[in-house]
Protein backbone atom coordinates (compact mmCIF):
# COMPACT_ATOMS: atom_id res chain seq x y z
CA UNK A 1 0.00 0.00 0.00
CA UNK A 2 2.87 2.39 0.80
CA UNK A 3 4.41 1.69 -2.62
CA UNK A 4 1.09 2.53 -4.31
CA UNK A 5 0.76 5.83 -2.42
CA UNK A 6 4.38 6.73 -3.28
CA UNK A 7 3.75 5.97 -6.97
CA UNK A 8 0.58 8.10 -7.02
CA UNK A 9 2.43 11.00 -5.37
CA UNK A 10 5.26 10.70 -7.90
CA UNK A 11 2.75 10.73 -10.78
CA UNK A 12 0.99 13.80 -9.38
CA UNK A 13 4.30 15.65 -8.94
CA UNK A 14 5.25 14.65 -12.50
CA UNK A 15 1.99 16.14 -13.81
CA UNK A 16 2.95 19.49 -12.28
CA UNK A 17 6.40 19.26 -13.85
CA UNK A 18 5.03 18.61 -17.35
CA UNK A 19 1.90 20.75 -17.43
CA UNK A 20 1.84 24.43 -16.45
CA UNK A 21 -1.98 24.21 -16.25
CA UNK A 22 -1.74 21.59 -13.47
CA UNK A 23 -3.11 23.01 -10.24
CA UNK A 24 -3.44 21.00 -7.05
CA UNK A 25 -2.98 17.28 -6.54
CA UNK A 26 -6.64 16.63 -5.75
CA UNK A 27 -7.85 18.38 -8.90
CA UNK A 28 -5.22 16.65 -11.03
CA UNK A 29 -6.09 13.23 -9.59
CA UNK A 30 -9.74 13.80 -10.42
CA UNK A 31 -9.53 15.35 -13.91
CA UNK A 32 -6.37 14.14 -15.69
CA UNK A 33 -7.36 11.30 -18.02
CA UNK A 34 -3.68 10.56 -18.68
CA UNK A 35 -3.17 9.82 -14.98
CA UNK A 36 -6.29 7.65 -14.89
CA UNK A 37 -5.13 5.72 -17.96
CA UNK A 38 -1.66 4.95 -16.59
CA UNK A 39 -3.01 4.00 -13.16
CA UNK A 40 -5.52 1.58 -14.72
CA UNK A 41 -2.83 0.28 -17.08
CA UNK A 42 -0.61 -0.65 -14.16
CA UNK A 43 -3.41 -2.83 -12.84
CA UNK A 44 -3.99 -4.35 -16.30
CA UNK A 45 -0.27 -5.01 -16.71
CA UNK A 46 -0.09 -6.76 -13.33
CA UNK A 47 -2.97 -9.04 -14.35
CA UNK A 48 -1.32 -9.68 -17.75
CA UNK A 49 1.96 -10.68 -16.09
CA UNK A 50 0.09 -13.08 -13.78
CA UNK A 51 -1.37 -14.87 -16.81
CA UNK A 52 -4.84 -13.34 -16.40
CA UNK A 53 -4.88 -12.10 -19.98
CA UNK A 54 -8.67 -12.13 -20.48
CA UNK A 55 -9.44 -9.98 -17.42
CA UNK A 56 -6.49 -7.71 -18.31
CA UNK A 57 -7.87 -7.12 -21.83
CA UNK A 58 -11.37 -6.46 -20.47
CA UNK A 59 -10.06 -3.92 -17.95
CA UNK A 60 -7.94 -2.31 -20.70
CA UNK A 61 -11.07 -1.84 -22.82
CA UNK A 62 -12.85 -0.24 -19.87
CA UNK A 63 -9.81 2.03 -19.49
CA UNK A 64 -10.11 2.94 -23.20
CA UNK A 65 -13.83 3.69 -22.88
CA UNK A 66 -13.29 5.88 -19.82
CA UNK A 67 -10.20 7.80 -20.97
CA UNK A 68 -10.00 7.61 -24.78
CA UNK A 69 -6.49 6.18 -24.33
CA UNK A 70 -5.79 2.62 -25.52
CA UNK A 71 -2.89 0.88 -23.83
CA UNK A 72 -2.43 -2.84 -24.40
CA UNK A 73 -1.93 -4.60 -21.04
CA UNK A 74 1.28 -6.18 -22.34
CA UNK A 75 2.98 -2.80 -22.88
CA UNK A 76 5.84 -2.07 -20.46
CA UNK A 77 5.79 1.49 -19.12
CA UNK A 78 8.34 3.09 -16.79
CA UNK A 79 8.02 5.67 -14.04
CA UNK A 80 7.09 9.34 -14.46
CA UNK A 81 5.16 8.63 -17.67
CA UNK A 82 2.89 11.56 -18.52
CA UNK A 83 0.12 11.83 -21.10
CA UNK A 84 -1.07 15.38 -21.80
CA UNK A 85 -4.47 15.74 -23.51
CA UNK A 86 -4.51 12.00 -24.04
CA UNK A 87 -7.47 11.42 -26.36
CA UNK A 88 -6.67 9.07 -29.23
CA UNK A 89 -3.42 7.58 -27.94
CA UNK A 90 -2.73 3.96 -28.93
CA UNK A 91 0.10 1.96 -27.34
CA UNK A 92 0.67 -1.55 -28.71
CA UNK A 93 1.39 -4.81 -26.91
CA UNK A 94 5.19 -5.04 -27.30
CA UNK A 95 5.83 -1.34 -26.72
CA UNK A 96 8.47 -0.53 -24.10
CA UNK A 97 8.52 2.95 -22.59
CA UNK A 98 11.29 4.18 -20.31
CA UNK A 99 11.18 6.68 -17.45
CA UNK A 100 10.29 10.35 -17.81
CA UNK A 101 8.47 10.00 -21.14
CA UNK A 102 5.76 12.45 -22.23
CA UNK A 103 3.13 11.91 -24.93
CA UNK A 104 0.64 14.38 -26.38
CA UNK A 105 -2.76 13.50 -27.85
CA UNK A 106 -3.20 11.36 -30.92
CA UNK A 107 0.12 9.49 -30.63
CA UNK A 108 0.30 5.95 -32.01
CA UNK A 109 3.01 3.54 -30.89
CA UNK A 110 2.03 0.82 -33.35
CA UNK A 111 3.23 -2.20 -35.25
CA UNK A 112 3.76 -2.91 -38.93
CA UNK A 113 3.55 -6.71 -38.99
CA UNK A 114 1.05 -9.30 -37.78
CA UNK A 115 3.55 -11.81 -36.37
CA UNK A 116 4.05 -12.60 -32.67
CA UNK A 117 7.38 -10.80 -32.39
CA UNK A 118 8.67 -7.52 -31.01
CA UNK A 119 6.65 -5.34 -33.38
CA UNK A 120 6.14 -2.06 -31.50
CA UNK A 121 8.53 0.78 -30.59
CA UNK A 122 10.95 1.07 -27.71
CA UNK A 123 10.95 4.58 -26.25
CA UNK A 124 13.98 5.24 -24.08
CA UNK A 125 14.13 7.60 -21.07
CA UNK A 126 13.20 11.30 -21.19
CA UNK A 127 11.60 11.35 -24.64
CA UNK A 128 8.83 13.76 -25.69
CA UNK A 129 6.45 12.74 -28.48
CA UNK A 130 4.34 15.47 -30.10
CA UNK A 131 0.64 15.44 -30.93
CA UNK A 132 -0.41 13.12 -33.74
CA UNK A 133 2.98 11.43 -34.13
CA UNK A 134 3.00 7.86 -35.43
CA UNK A 135 5.90 5.63 -34.45
CA UNK A 136 5.58 2.32 -36.24
CA UNK A 137 7.47 -0.93 -35.94
CA UNK A 138 10.20 -2.15 -33.59
CA UNK A 139 12.17 1.09 -33.81
CA UNK A 140 14.12 2.66 -30.94
CA UNK A 141 13.64 6.30 -29.99
CA UNK A 142 16.87 7.19 -28.20
CA UNK A 143 17.21 8.77 -24.78
CA UNK A 144 16.53 12.50 -24.57
CA UNK A 145 15.03 12.64 -28.06
CA UNK A 146 11.84 14.24 -29.32
CA UNK A 147 9.39 13.38 -32.07
CA UNK A 148 7.64 16.33 -33.68
CA UNK A 149 3.90 16.70 -34.05
CA UNK A 150 2.42 14.55 -36.84
CA UNK A 151 5.79 12.96 -37.67
CA UNK A 152 5.75 9.41 -39.04
CA UNK A 153 8.73 7.48 -37.67
CA UNK A 154 9.68 4.09 -39.12
CA UNK A 155 13.44 4.18 -38.43
CA UNK A 156 15.47 4.50 -35.23
CA UNK A 157 16.04 7.96 -33.77
CA UNK A 158 19.48 8.35 -32.13
CA UNK A 159 19.77 9.67 -28.58
CA UNK A 160 19.37 13.45 -28.24
CA UNK A 161 17.90 13.92 -31.71
CA UNK A 162 14.60 15.22 -32.96
CA UNK A 163 12.56 13.45 -35.65
CA UNK A 164 10.25 15.58 -37.80
CA UNK A 165 8.28 15.16 -41.00
CA UNK A 166 6.67 12.47 -43.12
CA UNK A 167 8.68 10.32 -43.31
CA UNK A 168 10.55 11.59 -40.27
CA UNK A 169 14.10 12.83 -40.65
CA UNK A 170 16.46 13.10 -37.70
CA UNK A 171 18.60 16.02 -36.67
CA UNK A 172 20.50 16.72 -33.46
CA UNK A 173 18.41 18.22 -30.70
CA UNK A 174 19.77 21.56 -29.49
CA UNK A 175 20.10 22.95 -25.99
CA UNK A 176 18.44 26.26 -25.15
CA UNK A 177 21.75 28.05 -25.70
CA UNK A 178 21.88 26.64 -29.27
CA UNK A 179 24.65 24.25 -28.32
CA UNK A 180 24.23 20.77 -29.75
CA UNK A 181 23.63 17.99 -27.23
CA UNK A 182 25.73 15.82 -29.54
CA UNK A 183 28.29 16.73 -32.18
CA UNK A 184 26.31 16.86 -35.44
CA UNK A 185 29.42 16.31 -37.57
CA UNK A 186 28.47 16.46 -41.24
CA UNK A 187 24.91 15.43 -40.53
CA UNK A 188 22.42 16.75 -43.08
CA UNK A 189 18.68 16.31 -43.43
Amino acid sequence: MIKLVKMIREDLANAKTHDPAARGDLENALVYSGLHAIWLHRGCHALWNRGLKGPARILAQINRALTGIEIHPGAKIGRRFFIDHGMGIVIGETTEIGDGVMLYHGVTLGGQVLTQTKRHPTIEDNVTIGAGAKILGPVVIGEGSAVGANAVVTKDVPAHHIAMGIPAKNRPRLKEENEPLVDPGNYKI
